[in-house]
């Protein structure tokens, strides 16, 4: 036997047996392609509408799931028996209410037996318009629970009040009401018929908007055509304790009827609130303000509000004790924030910014606080606690030309006894008016406090910085010295100048421009403002904020440090929205 021979068969049928089990394993174990899927055409189309959202599949393996994301989150998915290779997806989906040209982006994926997944394919959905909401009107009485929502437009006709309140003392068993309204909803005045929204003494009103869905009071006027004092504003009556009684009716005598014994009474809720245009004159010289406090008890939540182009006061206290924080006053003709009555809230963080030429014939000023118009003892004396405003007077440069009607960027009169704290005002023809004796003796004993007040005027405008008109006839002052009953006497705090008094207390001072505080010069302009601080700003630091749980931590002064808390919720652009859709 030829061994070799053998030797050499046995191998060959050794490579042959291998290449057949190396061929069978091949043949078994092939695997197809991943799954291949086709979405449907891009669509646009009114918001509402129903369009489809298709995709074909191909898959050799049999399929085993598909999943549809909508903007990256979940929307549909479906699972297979594996027995299917190809499918024809299609969904409705009604097309959802946002801003003209936004694009909503679908996205498919599937995977085979194999737990092989397919490339990824989109369908675009593009909103080519919005159609107009559906106009609610609302005219009287308002009781029970009622809510608006944001898919229709609510309009005021005369005095729409929530509750039942209209007699100066509320009888028992009155009927009240609870509103509420839904984050981003729009709410428009008549201007005929001066629509107003009044909440009574004992009715609440739930408006918690949203940064990214805002409440809006506003005009019912078109884009262009809209005018302070278009519609009533926003007023709410509370049962806190104010100076003047119980059953008080509010300036403008349209039954606004506040005042009571419950410090911590509740009237609901405002967050993320804008009212814009307000302020019709229900009497002549007897505007509603955009926001109108009335014995409002500190139950009652108010935060992330702005007041735009009132043609009165942007925020008015009478009494009461709600606190406030984050609060814009844009551009309003009278005064930015005004207190009276036995006010007694915490407020922080606050900014007024003013237009040049526009100034009520009263006088316009930032702050406007009062004990009350008689300028009495009455008690509870008006004793606000504000920390961190910021007031930005018309006067941007030595040549801007503003209103003669402006004031004081502070005016503290009447017997108040306000305590304010990192605080900057600049830009005002007078910085801070202490008026009459009361009111410096309330300075005098410590009753009325300025902690950490910076004055900051505009260079090259009067002596101080401070003045109205020209650099040659300043008629302004930086502290006001003197009376405006005989202006050539002398007023004091105690044996002290005013200006030597302000500057004795902590932290105070006054410089000649606002260019080293770090605010920015846009502030005076239209647009939306910058409203931070710029980088080694003297602003930035140097604030303390008052003691206990309300008070935010600030270390700046001012309303603004690095955070733009005015950022998303607020509107400088009124005049070029389109509210009806």
């Amino acid at each position: 036997m030829n061994f070799k021979n053998v030797t050499r068969s046995l191998a060959a049928m050794a490579v042959m047996s291998l290449a057949l089990m190396f061929n069978a394993c091949n043949e078994e174990d092939v695997i197809g392609p991943a799954p291949v899927l086709t979405a449907g055409s891009a669509v646009s189309g009114l918001a509402g509408a129903t369009v489809k959202i298709t995709t074909t599949i191909n898959a050799g393996e049999g399929l085993k799931t598909l999943t549809v994301l909508k903007n990256g989150q979940a929307f549909d998915s479906k699972s297979y028996t594996g027995a299917e290779t190809t499918d024809s997806y299609s969904k409705d989906y009604v097309i959802e209410n946002q801003p003209v040209g936004s694009t909503i982006t679908f996205t498919f994926q599937a995977t085979d037996q194999r737990n092989q997944a397919s490339t990824i394919a989109t369908q675009a959905v593009t909103i080519s318009a919005v159609p107009a909401k559906q106009v609610v009107d609302v005219r009287g009485l308002l009781t029970g629970n009622i809510t608006w929502t944001k898919d229709k437009i609510y309009r005021l006709f005369g005095f729409v009040r929530l509750g039942g309140d209209t007699l100066a003392i509320t009888p028992a068993g009155v009927s009240t009401g609870v509103l509420t309204i839904e984050p981003g909803t729009v709410i428009v005045g008549d201007r005929i018929s001066k629509g107003t929204l009044v909440v009574q003494r004992g009715s609440r009103i739930i408006a918690n908007g949203t940064a990214a869905a805002p409440i809006v009071f506003t005009s019912e006027r078109p884009v262009g055509q809209r005018e302070p004092g278009d519609w009533g504003g926003l007023v709410i009556c509370g049962k806190a304790v104010c100076n003047q009684g119980i059953g008080v009716q509010l300036e403008g005598s349209y039954k606004g009827f506040h005042g009571g014994t419950e410090d911590d009474d509740n009237s609901g809720s405002l967050r993320y609130v804008r009212v814009e245009y307000a302020g019709v004159p229900i009497n002549p010289n007897a505007e509603v303000n955009s926001f109108t406090f009335g014995s409002v008890g500190s139950a009652t939540t108010t935060e992330y509000l702005q007041a735009s182009f009132g043609l009165d006061d942007s925020f008015e206290w009478f009494g009461g004790t709600v606190n406030a924080k984050y609060l814009v006053a844009y551009r309003g003709l009278d005064d930015d924030f005004d207190m009276d009555f036995g006010y007694r809230g915490n407020v922080q963080f606050i900014v007024g910014i003013r237009s040049p030429t526009s100034a009520d014939q009263s006088g316009s000023n930032g702050f406007e606080i009062d004990n009350d118009g008689r300028n009495t003892a009455a008690t509870p004396f008006t004793s606000a606690t504000i920390s961190n405003a910021t007031l930005i007077g018309p006067k941007a440069t030595s040549t801007t030309a503003v209103s003669p009607q402006f004031q004081n960027g502070m005016h503290l009169r009447r017997n108040n006894r306000a305590k304010i704290y990192n605080t900057v005002v600049t830009a005002y023809p007078n910085g801070i008016f202490i008026d009459d004796n009361s009111t410096r003796a309330n300075a005098a004993s410590g009753a009325l406090t300025l902690n950490r007040v910076v004055l900051a005027g505009v260079a090259g405008w009067g002596t101080d910085g401070f003045g109205q008109g020209t650099t040659d006839n300043p008629r302004g002052f930086a502290i006001r010295n003197v009376d405006t009953a005989v202006p050539a006497a002398p007023i004091t705090v105690g044996t002290q100048t005013v200006s030597d008094w302000f500057t004795a207390q902590p932290g105070n001072s006054v410089v000649n421009s606002y260019a080293a505080t770090g605010l920015n010069a846009n502030l005076f302009n239209t647009g939306t403002p910058t409203f931070t601080l710029g980088n080694g700003g003297s602003l930035a630091t140097g604030g303390v904020v008052p003691m206990g749980s309300f008070w935010s931590p600030a270390t700046f002064i001012g309303a603004f440090g690095s955070e733009n808390w005015t950022a998303n919720w607020t509107n400088f652009a009124t005049q070029t929205t389109d509210y009806s859709k």
